[in-house]
């Protein structure tokens, strides 16, 4: 690191990219099960968002391990360094003004703190609740099969842990509520937040 300069101090700061925008740049951090419905609530808050004329970006788990972490395994390890990229990036496009919206099952508090830590005051938690019963019962992708089966090491709810949040600034129970009262209620809170 001796021979790196940054530039932070001397580029257009995240205040005047919001000016720009009309919009509070901040991070949706959505965390829970496999199935809990992060990504249909992820999915469904962008595009109300984009109708409504925000620029929002989503990050999704799946999507990043297709590229920038397609080289990270599911050992605990790799997990805390997909957290940690993902994070980053969300940092990299929230810097740009735009509301960024993370899908990411985050199972331990260290990972969704160091989230918070890099991401800083415009980290918003929130946490897609839904038992793992009911997780599993709705199986969309048939993880939980294969993981029962022993085909799958280290998932999380079966055979690795999820560590339920306890700083959420937002919970959804979609255990318990439709998926139209879901986001509605998520979009009502997100739309307190970033209105400029």
């Amino acid at each position: 690191m001796k021979n790196i300069y940054p530039i932070f101090d001397s580029i257009l700061s995240k205040e005047d990219k919001e000016k720009l925008l009309q919009q509070k740049a901040i991070v949706i951090w959505m965390v829970g099960l496999s199935g809990s419905g992060k990504s249909t609530l992820a999915r469904a808050l962008e595009n109300t968002l984009h109708e409504m004329g925000h620029l929002t970006q989503l990050l999704d788990g799946d999507n990043l391990r297709t590229g920038i972490n397609n080289n990270l395994t599911f050992s605990p390890e790799d997990r805390k360094e997909n957290i940690r990229r993902a994070a980053e990036t969300a940092r990299l496009f929230m810097n740009a003004g735009v509301v960024t919206i993370c899908s990411f099952i985050s199972p331990t508090e260290e990972v969704r703190k160091m989230a918070r830590e890099i991401i800083g005051p415009a980290y918003v938690e929130v946490f897609i609740d839904c038992p793992l019963a009911v997780c599993e019962a709705r199986d969309v992708k048939g993880l939980y099969a294969k993981a029962r089966r022993g085909e799958i090491k280290d998932f999380t709810g079966v055979n690795a842990p999820f560590e339920e949040p306890k700083q959420a600034e937002i919970i959804i129970d979609t255990a318990n509520q439709e998926l139209k009262s879901s986001h509605q209620q998520l979009v009502h809170q997100i739309l307190e937040r970033i209105k400029y």
